[in-house]
């Protein structure tokens, strides 16, 4: 189940709170991932526990972690049904995920970074 949240929401750091400072996520990612308040986060619940999420800000997807790829798409396709994304930085170790979501992958910007977009909803 996909449910979107800020950092605003009732329990969003009881869901989110261990994948800010993690490791695990960070290793996987190469990404930090922070509680900004401008971000709008979709969760990807499954039996309670938080097992994807993206982040986005101004139509610009911030961060990105699944623990499988198939949440991973379902929130990507939650999200591109609502809007326009537009060029963002993210993590290149979902490039394949991205891909068949219909995101284009623009260019590699860092070694561990991509630019991606997704013109149409």
């Amino acid at each position: 189940m996909v449910v979107k949240m800020t950092n605003q929401t009732e329990n969003f750091y009881h869901y989110m709170g261990k994948f800010f400072g993690s490791r695990l996520v960070e290793r996987q990612t190469n990404d930090r991932i922070y509680d900004d308040d401008n971000k709008q986060w979709y969760l990807y619940l499954e039996q309670g526990k938080v097992k994807a999420f993206v982040s986005i800000s101004k139509n610009i997807i911030k961060n990105i972690y699944t623990t499988k790829e198939e949440y991973l798409v379902e929130i990507l396709k939650n999200i591109t049904k609502e809007m326009v994304i537009i060029d963002s930085i993210v993590t290149n170790a979902y490039c394949e995920i991205y891909e068949a979501c219909g995101f284009e992958i623009k260019s590699q910007v860092y070694k561990n970074f991509v630019t991606i977009s997704r013109e149409k909803k």
